[in-house]
C-alpha cells in the first residue's frame, strides 16, 4: 500500500515536473531523470511482489 501511494506521488511529480520543463520554468532538468528512476525502482519492487505470490 505504501509503494503504491509512492508510485503515484511519484507520477504526480513526473507529471508537475513535465509541465514546468514544458513552459520553461523548470532550471534544473535533472530532476525529471531522477523521478523517472524512482519510479523505475518503485515499480521493480511491486512487480517482484507480485512474481513472488
Amino acid at each position: 500500500a505504501a509503494l503504491n501511494k509512492e508510485l503515484t506521488d511519484l507520477l504526480k511529480a513526473q507529471f508537475s515536473l513535465r509541465m514546468q520543463i514544458a513552459t520553461q520554468q523548470l532550471n534544473n532538468t535533472s530532476q525529471l531523470k531522477k523521478v523517472r528512476r524512482d519510479i523505475a525502482r518503485v515499480k521493480t519492487v511491486l512487480n517482484q511482489k507480485e512474481a513472488t505470490k
